[in-house]
């Protein structure tokens, strides 16, 4: 998930940065005054855990140990009786998401809570295998239930620790870590009593949506504001459509500030999803403030980009420029560099770059997908297939592993979770992955909240007098029900 990556994603380009401006507000959460991120500047402490590093092979590897890396703040906790919230890590740096998730400090706060935010095993510096995590077969123990296994042996050997054996946990995650806190309640509900999954689009990486959905709600997003903007996108890629016929590979480099000249079909391929990918994001992370998340994005970067889009002397150097808002937000780069920007993997949503860009790849070729395609029909994008044999072949080429289509649906439930309990599945209208989660409540404790003005896993993040009424009233309702699961965490 692009963020995925997760996020999805799910589906996540993890630049790192600066932390997020804290802002001096008040919210009212269960009727009590609830102080804003900067007032409460939780004192995360980072320590290691000694974590096994194959749950499920008593042969393969013995009881050999990683170190996993998590954060700790106790500021809040009432010891021994107070609630322990945990956050389930997804792919990228624990620091990122720790950082860019303020509701769970500010509602620990509130609740007396402990807060944990655990990294996901092979991503930021929980390596199992340390320079050697991505190496065949090393990197055949990344997989979602040697993770949750992480997380079960984390949460029950830190609570025997803390004197914490009676205190009820409560999961929380965004994106692919939201799928992860679905996941969590549903295979061990003995140490987790429930959970919040924002934004978790575990139906279509579960191959249980339609394969356009995704590029369809991305236009969406942009349409929304001016159905012109749509017209303006799809007009530019068919200019430069028309260039990559003429094989006038010059005039796109000069279009697009390219630092090499395009030379094959290859690179026009490669150079189409880097610009896709823009749009992606700016879709994702509609926030209506400015952010340091997965990169620096200008407040309403829909708005802004549409505007750039509108606005351009000419489609294409107006398609360049509005991509810049993404590459480009510090305007230092002098040309784009189409393979060191945007790497193609078995996500189409975008894998990100580095270390952590390989294990969500590892993960999009084994359990996690994410089979979605443009058309130029239901989207404004350029036609891109990505089909269950295009993953075969690039997953089986790369990482020398076939698929296994519904593996994730059958281990994991897919669309059948009405025997599960205690879960509440968020989503925000402008967030191209809601449509691959939860939108109906299943349940009096399948509980669906949908947020009309929000982008990807907004209500997680901290409160801001820019936050639209929709994810203050969330937020407020997602309290209401974890404390009524804190004081009766048994039912």
């Amino acid at each position: 998930m692009a963020a995925h990556r997760l996020s999805l994603g799910f589906m996540l380009l993890i630049f790192g940065g600066k932390t997020e401006t804290r802002l001096s507000v008040k919210e009212k959460l269960n009727n009590e005054v609830i102080p804003s991120h900067r007032d409460l500047a939780p004192d995360f402490k980072e320590k290691y855990f000694k974590q096994i590093l194959d749950h499920f092979n008593y042969n393969s590897l013995g009881n050999g140990t990683y170190d996993q890396r998590y954060l700790i703040t106790d500021q809040y906790w009432k010891k021994g009786n107070g609630p322990i919230f945990f956050y389930t890590g997804n792919e990228g740096d624990i620091w990122e998401f720790a950082r860019n998730t303020g509701f769970i400090t500010e509602l620990a706060a509130v609740q007396g809570a402990l807060v944990i935010f655990a990294e996901h095993r092979y991503y930021g510096k929980s390596l199992p295998f340390g320079k050697d995590s991505f190496n065949i077969p090393e990197v055949g123990l990344l997989t979602v239930e040697q993770a949750l296994a992480d997380y079960a042996v984390v949460i029950t050997e830190l609570k025997k620790e803390l004197g914490a054996q009676k205190c009820p946990v409560i999961v929380f995650g965004g994106s692919y870590g939201g799928m992860l806190s679905v996941y969590m309640r549903i295979r061990y509900p003995n140490i987790v009593t429930g959970a919040l999954a924002a934004s978790a689009p575990i139906l279509s990486t579960a191959g249980l949506t339609d394969s356009r959905q995704f590029f369809q709600d991305v236009t969406a997003d942009f349409e929304k504001f001016k159905p012109a903007c749509r017209d303006a996108v799809q007009g530019a890629f068919q200019k430069l459509n028309t260039l990559a016929q003429q094989k006038d590979y010059r005039r796109i480099q000069s279009a697009f500030s390219l630092c090499k000249t395009p030379s094959t079909p290859k690179d026009i391929h490669q150079l189409i999803g880097l610009l896709r990918n823009a749009f992606t994001m700016m879709a994702m992370l509609d926030y209506p403030y400015s952010t340091h998340f997965m990169g620096s994005m200008p407040a309403f970067p829909v708005k802004v980009a549409c505007e750039t889009m509108l606005n351009g002397t000419d489609l294409m150097s107006a398609l360049r420029d509005t991509v810049g808002i993404v590459y480009n937000s510090t305007g230092q780069l002098t040309c784009y560099d189409l393979y060191s920007l945007y790497v193609e993997c078995a996500d189409p949503t975008g894998c990100g770059l580095g270390f952590d860009s390989y294990a969500w790849d590892y993960q999009a070729c084994t359990e996690i997908e994410m089979c979605y395609e443009s058309n130029n029909v239901t989207d404004m994008f350029p036609p891109m297939t990505f089909t269950e044999q295009q993953r075969e072949q690039y997953c089986s080429k790369r990482w020398g592993v076939v698929p296994r289509p519904g593996w994730l649906k059958t281990q994991y439930w897919g669309d059948d979770l009405s025997t599960a309990s205690n879960i509440i599945f968020s989503n925000g209208d402008l967030d191209p992955w809601a449509d691959g989660g939860i939108r109906k409540s299943l349940s009096p404790s399948l509980i669906a909240i949908n947020i009309p003005e929000g982008a990807h896993h907004l209500d997680l993040r901290e409160s801001n007098p820019n936050d639209p009424e929709s994810v203050i009233v969330a937020r407020k309702k997602e309290s209401e029900i974890i404390s009524q699961w804190v004081k009766a965490p048994f039912v």
